[in-house]
């Protein structure tokens, strides 16, 4: 007998489509549509101030969208309030880091937990210093150490979307690699929306890209393929591409 079957369709864990936010009478995302495949990481490219972040927060629910539909494997949140959405399984790692200054890096942990199994063991394993510092107050953190606390804030619990912004953004080399390892071990439990200027992270994490232009995205597709061309990575990013 001859199996009819149908392959199984790659799962979209998130779909955008024709999202649209003004910020004051600033019309900053202009109908961007995308899709993030299930599992791996897809990361969110473009030069300054062409509405990555804003990207990262209108999904979260952190700024209004005046038209538009977000879905999350299939069903529609666009007009979830951010608590419902972080509820949903979206994990946010902001751009900015966003600890408790004044609070131990255990006691910003405790407050990330959601649910009755937070993954403490992963977070140790993948940040062993955060253990060892659980009792120094965040805000005398290097900044390589908050962005270790932000992101483990994120993976303590078992999200199913995880939105990254500019994690190694102004980190020495060696905690770019750190956090570079931490985010590909967490891509092998969730989905990562990542923004990220250091091509050399992109090549090593990124399976898809999409590039963003004057609120607009203009471009979609696999992220080795847009690295393999220096000349189109300049003209989208006005950078050279590959790794350095």
């Amino acid at each position: 007998m001859t199996d009819t079957t149908p392959a199984t369709a790659e799962r979209t864990a998130l779909s955008v489509r024709d999202l649209h936010v003004y910020l004051g009478e600033s019309h900053i995302l202009q109908g961007i549509s995308f899709d993030v495949p299930a599992d791996g990481v897809t990361a969110v490219l473009g030069r300054n101030g062409v509405g990555k972040t804003t990207t990262m927060r209108a999904l979260m629910g952190l700024v209004p969208r005046s038209r538009g539909t977000i879905e999350l494997d299939g069903e529609d949140v666009t007009r979830l309030p951010t608590h419902a959405v972080v509820r949903r399984g979206v994990g946010y790692v902001p751009e900015d880091r966003d600890v408790f200054a004044g609070l131990t890096v255990e006691e910003n942990l405790r407050l990330a937990e959601r649910g009755g199994d937070p993954r403490y063991d992963l977070v140790h394993e993948l940040f062993p210093e955060l253990r060892q510092r659980a009792a120094q107050r965040a805000g005398t953190l290097s900044g390589g150490q908050q962005q270790m606390v932000a992101i483990a804030r994120a993976l303590l619990n078992r999200n199913e979307l995880l939105l990254v912004d500019e994690p190694t953004k102004g980190l020495a080399p060696l905690l770019v690699t750190e956090v570079a390892q931490a985010l590909e071990r967490a891509a092998e439990l969730t989905t990562i929306v990542l923004v990220e200027q250091n091509l050399s992270v992109v090549q090593r994490l990124a399976r898809d890209v999409v590039v963003l232009d004057g609120g607009r995205v203009v471009h979609a597709g696999p992220a080795a393929e847009l690295l393999a061309d220096p000349e189109h990575v300049r003209r989208l990013l006005g950078v050279h591409g590959g790794a350095d």
